[in-house]
């Protein structure tokens, strides 16, 4: 009797300050997926699974996380997302699931290492630790100016800002140049999308850089 071996689903991540439309985007890219017939698992960071959510609550919503040194955020990230890839992100794609990520180890290269000012070298061994094999097989970048984005990322919280909203403009800007950085660093893997068009044009330029790298038929 003849056996196919099932082929690994592919990982998508997406990337990008606060306020860049990466929600919205992730939504439609999501929709177009599974509309072209792909089964898709949706995961954000840090959060994901019942350890993660507790770890996003505490970095993003206790008052007594205040006092979070740069190097605890950074292992509690960590900590988030090895749980992540180990319960959900790698059996998934074992399985032939596509996964679409809101956020991985990006961020915390950028936000930890380069916002927080963290030594990169201990930020990408902590990385790979946690992350193992699941790297993304493909990133999209959302840029937007640091003051758009920070703006927009204020009027939809509703005053509600978390740890990370209510940082100065400044840390933004400089979160995004680490992006940048990191996207000429690795462009064979993240594409960078003018987040500044409306959203049928951000759409469809992600859209034009899925297909350019993957030739892979609707299942």
């Amino acid at each position: 009797m003849e056996t196919t071996s099932l082929q690994r689903g592919k990982f998508i991540s997406f990337e990008g300050s606060e306020g860049c439309g990466k929600s919205t985007q992730i939504r439609r890219f999501v929709d177009w997926l599974r509309a072209g017939g792909r089964e898709v698992l949706v995961t954000r960071e840090p959060g994901g699974t019942v350890v993660g959510e507790k770890i996003r609550h505490l970095l993003q919503h206790d008052p007594e996380a205040e006092a979070l040194t740069p190097e605890g955020e950074l292992l509690l990230f960590a900590a988030s997302r090895a749980q992540l890839v180990r319960e959900i992100v790698l059996p998934a794609l074992a399985a032939g699931i596509w996964v679409v990520a809101d956020r991985f180890l990006d961020s915390t290269t950028v936000y930890q290492g380069v916002g927080r000012g963290l030594d990169p070298v201990a930020v990408r061994q902590i990385n790979e630790f946690a992350v193992g094999a699941a790297v993304p097989d493909l990133t999209f970048l959302l840029d937007l100016d640091a003051s758009t984005g920070h703006a927009r990322a204020l009027a939809a919280s509703g005053g509600q800002h978390d740890r990370m909203e209510s940082q100065p403009l400044a840390f933004f800007e400089t979160v995004r140049r680490g992006y940048l950085d990191l996207a000429r660093a690795e462009p064979e893997r993240i594409a960078v999308v003018d987040a500044s068009a409306g959203v049928e044009e951000v759409f469809a330029s992600i859209l034009r850089v899925f297909e350019s790298r993957f030739a892979v038929p609707a299942a």
